[in-house]
């Protein structure tokens, strides 16, 4: 894997693909995590001697030009903070100014650009302006893993204007290497944790890891079109009714190949879907009519932390319930607190997707595992199988 580990880009005008897609309210950044998973990767270059122009995106603009609430620079600023020193900033990206800047930036001094997704040639991965960002300097590190699946012109398309120089900054490394880990490499026993709503969302995981793991623990309201798939009574919980034939499948696929596959024995249930609705705990195979499963019930969260604390490797993608509401999420919490004892325990642990993140980041228990994604959607293609277009433009 070719990084910026062991180059030194001293005189260099370095220019790096960042995923600084924050949360930002009235202009004010609620959650700096991605920009802090940046500063090794910027601190490094800048130790070199290197000028370091920054590129990402923020949100989903229109294409058609500067929209404010969409702007780059609360980043600008808070990255500033955190290096200690100031970040330039561009107002614009496709315009001489943006030219002149870059090329007086000297060495140890940074630009930030203005969100890409303004030009709506970014999104359709224009040669054009890909060419363009290329012209701004002499080294191309990408380090934005979370659009890696993305083929963007910042993301994909801009490298084959660096044949000789383009490198995987520390984070991409970071990802990269822990879900080859996960694919090829994990330590047995290997359980694997899916959630979320869908299992239509989740087809190409679950196929791709049917013979590369021990176990998989299923919950969220997918688990619902399992159940139904095998003659359960459901309820109003949320089913796919056009994925059932291929529930029955995945059931035959994963008990062909030996891997123990458990759905939740019990589900706290609710008579609507509110946070306060009336809430009761039912078998999840006999949820009676005008019920639906909500999260996992006591039951559940007993039988999967038995198997959890007997494996050394576990991957986690997904909520077990419906997170966001407080009187639904203590399955989620309770898995997560469980990936925390197996890390404390030596095993390994890898947690994907926007709301199993939010889960152990509310725990405080991000730092005490083994490996916590910064991408939702491009680590769930990464463990379908797929080429990435972000690493394998680096790869090429």
């Amino acid at each position: 894997m070719k990084t910026i580990k062991n180059t030194n880009f001293k005189g260099k005008k370095v220019l790096v693909r960042c995923d600084f897609n924050v949360p930002v309210k009235e202009g004010r950044i609620t959650d700096d995590t991605r920009i802090r998973e940046s500063l090794p990767t910027i601190e490094k270059l800048l130790s070199d001697g290197a000028a370091v122009i920054l590129m990402s995106h923020l949100g989903r603009p229109s294409g058609t030009g500067f929209e404010a609430e969409f702007s780059l620079a609360p980043v600008a600023a808070r990255l500033g903070e955190l290096l200690g020193k100031p970040v330039r900033f561009t107002n614009d990206v496709f315009t001489e100014v943006t030219v002149s800047l870059s090329r007086d930036l000297q060495a140890g001094e940074v630009l930030l650009l203005e969100n890409l997704r303004f030009i709506k040639g970014e999104t359709k991965g224009d040669e054009a302006f890909a060419s363009y960002l290329a012209s701004l300097g002499n080294v191309y590190v990408n380090d934005a893993f979370g659009t890696a699946h993305r083929a963007h012109a910042s993301t994909a398309i801009i490298a084959k204007f660096f044949p000789d120089d383009k490198y995987f900054g520390f984070l991409m490394a970071h990802e990269i290497s822990n879900l080859e880990k996960l694919l090829h490499s994990a330590e047995h026993p290997y359980t694997a944790v899916i959630g979320g709503s869908k299992v239509s969302s989740k087809i190409d995981v679950l196929k791709n890891l049917s013979d590369k793991v021990d176990a998989l623990l299923v919950g969220g309201g997918m688990a619902f079109t399992f159940v139904k798939a095998m003659g359960g009574k459901v309820g109003n919980s949320l089913v796919e009714e056009d994925k059932l034939d291929l529930a029955k499948e995945i059931l035959a696929d994963f008990g062909k190949k030996g891997v123990k596959l458990l759905l939740p024995k019990d589900s706290l249930c609710a008579n609507r879907f509110d946070n306060e609705a009336e809430r009761k705990v039912f078998p999840t195979m006999e949820i009676p009519d005008g019920w639906m499963g909500m999260d996992i019930g006591p039951e559940a969260v007993a039988e999967f932390e038995a198997v959890l604390n007997t494996s050394r490797s576990v991957l986690w993608n997904g909520p077990l319930g419906v997170f966001e509401m407080p009187n639904f999420s203590e399955g989620t919490l309770q898995i997560g607190r469980c990936l925390g004892k197996v890390t404390e325990n030596g095993g390994y642990t890898a947690v994907g997707g926007g709301d199993s993140v939010a889960a152990v980041n509310r725990l405080g228990l991000a730092k005490g595992l083994s490996y916590v994604s910064t991408g939702g959607g491009a680590m769930l293609e990464y463990l379908e199988g797929k080429t990435l277009p972000g690493v394998a433009a680096i790869e090429d």
